[in-house]
C-alpha cells in the first residue's frame, strides 16, 4: 500500500486490492507509477501484472500516467513482462462500472506503458484489469446464502487465516446418480476477471430459468470460487503470501506453507475417497492475450466437446490451435511445478482442465470485454460443461 502527495493532486492504493511500488510525481500532471510484483518463495518468477490506485482532486486535469518497473520472470524465463502494449488500463469513478483507457504509448526500449487521461470527475480508480475483491466475494455470497440449493463451506483457511471457501450446488429431488462438475476459479490474485465469470456464472445457474433449474437438478456442481482470498484482498499477484504460486504446487503439499492447496485438494480428495466421483474439473484463468483450453490426452475427445460448446455458447475464442494436450508439469525436473490440472491427473486420473481467457482486446466482440462480457462467459462456461457431462 502505498499513498503520496504532490500539491494538490494525491495517489494512495490503501485501500482493498490495491497495489502499486514507488510513486514518483514529475510534474503536477505527469506520474510515473512502478509496480510493486510479486516474486516466489525463492526470490524467482517475478511477475508485476497488477497494479490498483486512486487518484483525487484530478478533475479536468491532462494527466500522464506511466507505469513502470515491468520486466519480470515466468517459469524461469526472464525478460517477460505482462503488461504489455496490447493491455489497456481500465478506470472508474465509482469503482463499479469500468471502461477501458482510449489509448496508450508503450516505450518498447524502456519498457513503460504511458496512459493519458482527463478525469470528469475528481477522483478516478486505475487498474489492470475491472478489481474484484474478496469483499465482494463475500457481498455476492450473502445475497445468494438463501437459496436452497446452495450450500456454503470454508474447507480450510488462508495463510492470514480467511476461509477457503467451497460451495455445492444441486437440486436433491432428483434421486440418482448425477455427473459432478468442479471448476476452481481465481488461483492467481491479478486473474480477476475469472471472479466476474464465477459471479456470472453463478448467479445464472441459480437462476429461475428452466435450463438452470434442470441442470441444478441433473448435475452436482462443486465450485471453488476464489482460490487466493489473501492475494485478491491486499493486491497479490499470483503467489500466497509465504510466496507459493497457487498454480504450481500440487505436487508438494505442505498445510503450513501453502495451506490454501492444501485445503483444497485435501476436499478433493475426501470426495473421491468417500467413493464419489468427478467427471469434470476445470481450472479457470485470465491472461494477456492468449485463449485456449488444455487437459490430458486421454480425454481428448470429451475435450474437444467442451471447447466447442464453450466457443458455441460464450464469447470464448481459441488463440492456439487445438488439441492443446497438458505436459505433466509446467516446469520439468523441478518439484513444485504442477499446475491443479496436472497434480489432479497425476493423483486421481480425473479429466482436469486448466482455461485461459484473455484480457487483450478481443477480435470478434472488436473491443475489450467488459465486466458484463466476463459475467456472460461465466454463464456460458456453465452451459458448455454441462453439455459435456450431459453428452458422455
Amino acid at each position: 500500500m502505498f499513498e503520496l502527495v504532490f500539491l494538490a493532486a494525491s495517489l494512495s492504493s490503501s485501500f482493498p486490492g490495491g497495489n502499486t511500488g514507488a510513486v514518483e510525481w514529475v510534474s503536477e500532471t505527469h506520474v510515473r507509477v512502478a509496480l510493486e510484483g510479486q516474486s516466489d518463495q525463492d526470490g524467482r518468477n517475478r511477475q508485476a501484472s497488477w497494479y490498483y490506485f486512486r487518484l483525487d482532486d484530478v478533475q479536468g486535469v491532462e494527466l500522464k500516467i506511466t507505469l513502470t518497473d515491468l520486466l519480470g520472470e515466468y517459469n524461469y524465463q526472464k525478460g517477460t513482462h505482462p503488461v504489455r502494449a496490447t493491455t489497456f488500463p481500465v478506470y472508474s469513478y465509482d469503482q463499479q462500472t469500468w471502461t477501458h483507457v482510449d489509448r496508450t504509448d508503450w516505450d518498447e526500449e524502456a519498457v513503460e506503458l504511458t496512459v493519458k487521461l482527463r478525469p470528469e470527475k475528481d477522483v478516478v480508480w486505475i487498474a489492470h484489469t475491472p478489481p474484484y475483491t474478496f469483499s465482494r466475494l463475500q457481498e455476492f455470497a450473502s445475497e445468494i446464502a438463501d437459496h436452497p440449493h446452495l450450500r456454503r463451506e470454508s474447507v480450510g483457511e488462508t495463510v492470514e487465516g480467511r476461509p477457503m471457501p467451497l460451495w455445492t450446488i444441486e437440486d436433491p429431488s432428483t434421486s440418482g446418480e448425477k455427473p459432478v462438475v468442479w471448476l476452481m476459479f481465481r488461483q492467481h490474485a491479478w486473474e480477476s476477471a475469472t471472479s466476474w465469470a464465477c459471479e456470472g456464472g453463478v448467479r445464472w445457474l441459480l437462476g429461475d430459468s428452466a435450463e438452470a433449474k434442470a441442470l441444478r437438478r441433473n448435475i452436482i456442481w462443486k465450485i471453488f470460487p476464489l482460490a487466493d482470498p489473501d492475494g485478491a484482498d491486499l493486491g497479490g499477484v499470483r503467489f500466497n503470501r509465504h510466496g507459493y504460486d497457487l498454480n504450481r504446487n500440487w505436487d508438494t503439499l505442505d498445510k503450513e506453507k501453502m495451506p490454501e492447496i492444501y485445503s483444497q485438494h485435501a476436499a478433493i480428495s475426501k470426495w473421491i475417497e468417500a467413493g464419489n466421483r468427478i467427471d469434470f474439473f476445470l481450472t479457470v484463468h485470465n491472461t494477456e492475450t492468449n485463449e485456449y483450453i488444455e487437459g490430458p490426452a486421454e480425454y481428448r475427445t470429451t475435450i474437444a466437446r467442451f471447447r466447442e460448446a464453450m466457443t458455441r455458447e460464450s464469447n470464448f475464442q481459441e488463440t492456439r490451435p487445438a488439441p492443446l494436450d497438458m505436459k505433466q508439469s509446467t516446469t520439468q525436473g523441478l518439484a513444485g511445478r504442477k499446475a491443479v490440472n496436472q497434480g489432479l491427473y497425476s493423483d486421481f486420473g480425473i479429466m482436469s482442465m486448466l482455461m485461459e481467457t484473455r484480457i487483450g482486446h478481443h477480435p470478434e466482440l472488436n473491443r475489450w470485454r467488459t465486466v458484463s462480457d466476463w459475467q456472460a462467459l461465466g454463464e456460458g462456461l456453465i452451459r458448455a460443461a454441462a453439455e459435456t457431462v450431459l453428452d458422455d
